[in-house]
């Protein structure tokens, strides 16, 4: 296969999910149900990534994607582009759009959506101790950075896609240049991202539909939560609470 047909398949696979955002079978616009058609992108994204993972091209293939920008690329811009969904999630209704829930329950989807990606990205890592394309560690598999990614992407989609459909997508678009950046770093092979975004999407969707602690009011109290993105040595998310 050549170079430019590995790449289009690559963007192909990843961007579905976009293109499935608008429809009933990814987060249905009517429905505020899940339903077992909701699920095949994720699924597949998943499935796709094991399958991948199994196959000599994939290595093959992380090398040719590599090549676009050089193989002596790197960037920490997809350190920053995980969480730039969160930002969105926040920054929405700012720019005069309205999303499903307050800052407090955006703040609790989006505590326990990354709490259980994290959870489920790390029991991945080390049952399958793939190693890293760069050999620095054992923990290749599945992608966290695209999960958390994807996972913030799914919860911007569902507070926003009633009120308008390309905001509420255009995370999408972050978290597959996200994907994109970690293959292009070294970091990651195709499979892993897969993978990671399958399990991002998933548990965005499930999160979002679920909405846990729905029924706390704390305006009364004029109490707010926000969460935060920490960059440093050490990557991952910090919580604000004020009133």
């Amino acid at each position: 296969m050549k170079i430019k047909h590995q790449i289009a398949f690559f963007f192909l696979v990843i961007l579905s999910c976009n293109a499935q955002s608008s429809d009933s079978i990814f987060f249905g616009k009517k429905a505020d149900k899940l339903s077992y058609k909701q699920f095949i992108v994720p699924t597949a994204l998943l499935s796709s990534g094991l399958v991948v993972k199994s196959l000599s091209s994939n290595k093959t293939l992380q090398g040719d994607i590599r090549k676009i920008l050089g193989v002596d690329f790197h960037t920490k811009a997809d350190n920053y582009l995980q969480y730039e969904a969160i930002a969105q999630i926040y920054g929405g209704k700012l720019l005069g759009f309205k999303p499903k829930n307050d800052v407090l329950h955006q703040t609790i989807n989006i505590v326990i959506a990354n709490s259980i990606m994290c959870g489920l990205v790390i029991t991945f890592k080390h049952s399958f101790k793939e190693e890293r394309p760069d050999n620095s560690n054992a923990l290749s598999f599945p992608s966290g950075h695209t999960a958390t990614a994807f996972t913030n992407a799914s919860l911007l989609y569902y507070e926003y896609k009633d009120s308008n459909i390309w905001y509420a997508s255009s995370g999408f678009l972050f978290a597959t240049t996200t994907g994109f950046l970690r293959i292009a770093n070294n970091k990651h092979y195709t499979s892993d991202v897969l993978a990671g975004a399958g399990i991002g999407l998933g548990v965005g969707m499930i999160v979002s539909y679920w909405n846990p602690f729905k029924s706390i009011n704390l305006s009364k109290n004029k109490t707010h939560a926000i969460i935060y993105p920490q960059v440093g040595k050490n990557y991952g998310i910090g919580l604000l609470i004020y009133k």
